[in-house]
Order: C-alpha cells, then sequence, then structure tokens
C-alpha cells in the first residue's frame, strides 16, 4: 500500500517486508531500483515535478527519514517504522550472505570503499562483494557510463548500493533501469557510516527526528543549505497542515 506526500509515493513498509522484496528480486535476476526517501527526497521532488517521477517510477519508497514517518502515521498508518538507508543495508548485506546472492557497491571514494569491503566482510562473514568502484567525480562521457554498465553486468552483482547521494543516485537508478541486471538501491551516507568514516547520530536522536541537527553538526558547510531550504518547507507543507486536518486515505 501506498501514500502521497506532495506527490511521491511512500510504500509502507517495514525492515523485513523491504529485505525480503529485495532479495527475492535478486535472486530472479531482474533490474529494478529502490529510493529511501527523506525530506530532501520529497522536496527535490516537489521542486522538480521530473524528478519525482524518476522517483514514483521505483519499484520500491520506503519511509526512510522521521518526519515521513510521522506523516505516514497522521494519515492513519498506525506503527509504521522507519526503514534507513544504512540500517537496511545492513539487513540485505546479512541477506545476501546467507543467500550467497553477490552484491556491488557504486560511489563514494576509493577509500572509503577500501574500509567498506573490510568492515563488511569482516561482519558478515562469506559475503561476496563482487563489485566496488567509486565513479568519476565530474559528469562522464557515454562511453564511461558503457563501461561500467558492462562492468557492474559482469561483475554478476545481484544487488548494487549506489552512494551517490540525493538527487543524483535516484537519477542514475531511474536511467540505468533495464541496463544494470541488478536491484539498485539508492542508500546516501550508508557507505561512510559503514565504513566509519563519518559518525552516524545516536539512536535517540534518530528516534525523534533530530538526526538532521546531528549531521548538520558534522557537516555544516555542506548541509546548512539543504536544510535551511528543505526542512522549513516541509513543516509548512506537510507536518502543520496533517496537525489540523485528516488527508485522504491511501491511494492503491
Amino acid at each position: 500500500m501506498a501514500y502521497k506526500i506532495l506527490g511521491m509515493r511512500v510504500d509502507t513498509v517495514n525492515y523485513d517486508i523491504a529485505t525480503q522484496m529485495i532479495s527475492e528480486w535478486a535472486q530472479a535476476h531482474e533490474s529494478r531500483y529502490v529510493c529511501v526517501a527523506a525530506v530532501h527526497t520529497v522536496m527535490e521532488g516537489h521542486d522538480h515535478p521530473e524528478f519525482r517521477e524518476m522517483v514514483n517510477a521505483a519499484d520500491l519508497i520506503t519511509s526512510d527519514g522521521m518526519p515521513l514517518v510521522w506523516s505516514l502515521r497522521r494519515m492513519g498508518v498506525a506503527g509504521q517504522q522507519r526503514v534507513y538507508g544504512p540500517e537496511l543495508t545492513l539487513r540485505l548485506l546479512s541477506a545476501a550472505a546467507e543467500k550467497g546472492i553477490p552484491v556491488g557497491f557504486l560511489g563514494s571514494t576509493s577509500e572509503t570503499l577500501e574500509l567498506l569491503g573490510k568492515n563488511v566482510r569482516q561482519r558478515f562473514p562469506g559475503v561476496q562483494i563482487a563489485y566496488a568502484v567509486s565513479p568519476p567525480f565530474r559528469p562522464i562521457s557515454p562511453e564511461e557510463d558503457e563501461m561500467i554498465v558492462k562492468e557492474i553486468n559482469d561483475s554478476a552483482a545481484r544487488i548494487l548500493f549506489v552512494g551517490l547521494g540525493c538527487p543524483k543516485q535516484e537519477k542514475w537508478m531511474a536511467a540505468h533501469v533495464g541496463r544494470v541486471k541488478a536491484v539498485m538501491i539508492g542508500v546516501g551516507a550508508a557507505f561512510d557510516f559503514i565504513a566509519g568514516t563519518k559518525e552516524q547520530a545516536p539512536k535517540w536522536m534518530q528516534s525523534i527526528g533530530l538526526e538532521w541537527l546531528f549531521r548538520l553538526s558534522q557537516e555544516p558547510e555542506r548541509l546548512l543549505w539543504r536544510y535551511l531550504y528543505h526542512n522549513p518547507r516541509f513543516l509548512i507543507l506537510v507536518m502543520l497542515p496533517m496537525f489540523f486536518r485528516r488527508v485522504p486515505r491511501p491511494q492503491k
């Protein structure tokens, strides 16, 4: 079942359902993509309808941010859980190790990917990391893009974690569905958290929706404008209206 928040679809799944769906798609060798949506995703979609359509075309959209979880609960989804990108990544890696599903990583830096691979192998013995590449931090040519697609497909990775950041990772996945023979999941900062190159917010801050404040304290120059621009508008356009009135039932 799905609801719309400012026109963007959010699916009412939990970790277990999302992990099972993605694992089954991967085992069936299907090309699909999954978005983990936060306030940033919703507001990018609000500002850019073409981006919203890219996200809405995804095979699964999870509620990564607590404001989205609160919105879904207000819409009547009692007990809706957060399906957080870094935690979903860990659960999928565990399932992949158990089921023998090869995985791949696209994004971040070579140094981060090296630490990520080391930590993943220690935490999930037997996991098959078939692909791990840091793409150039610049626009790439069609020839370079074809080479990346070929490398991913030749690696036989069936779950591809894409850590390019929003909105770049969503655009990349939408452009490569049907070409990349894997389930692609845009997981944002998960690579850095699992690699240990960036610190995660304490659980208590995550649970009350203050992870953004912790991340802002860690990376003020990069994140200040994003949070100042998106968060107040989400509050005004979504949270406050929901507080004062009920919203329509879910669209099936």
